[in-house]
């Protein structure tokens, strides 16, 4: 099992698939990758066809040309604690777990804020019952 970044990648894919497995390396920067390697590594190799040397080889490519995995992951938790810190709006909505992009919260919006809290409905319920 080819190892790169940190991450096993699995030994049945071809490689240009395998690679989007690392944290930061989508189906396009994958292709790039290949492209910058094209005369060492097939694009349409599967991982366990690899060799050990042209694992060194895509892993000293990615670690010279790309952010990946834990340093990329440490990056955008540290801009996002910057939005916090300096108080912008972004931050703000960060801050109290809202869509920070624009996105409307009057309804939708439920992946972030979270399962519907109902309010008022039980004083409702016993007002009806004290009435009957």
């Amino acid at each position: 099992m080819a190892r790169i970044a940190g991450v096993d990648l699995p030994r049945d894919k071809k490689i240009s698939i395998a690679l989007s497995y690392v944290f930061g390396i989508g189906r396009p920067v994958a292709k790039k990758i290949l492209e910058g390697l094209k005369n060492q590594i097939n694009p349409d190799m599967r991982v366990k066809e690899l060799t050990e040397d042209q694992v060194g080889l895509i892993n000293a490519f990615i670690a010279k040309e790309y952010k990946v995995e834990g340093e990329l992951r440490r990056e955008i938790t540290a801009n996002l604690k910057r939005y916090v810190e300096i108080n912008s709006y972004r931050g703000y909505r960060h801050r109290r777990n809202l869509p920070a992009r624009g996105q409307r919260t009057r309804t939708n919006a439920r992946t972030r804020r979270g399962r519907r809290r109902t309010v008022g409905s039980s004083a409702k319920a016993a007002a009806a019952t004290a009435k009957a």
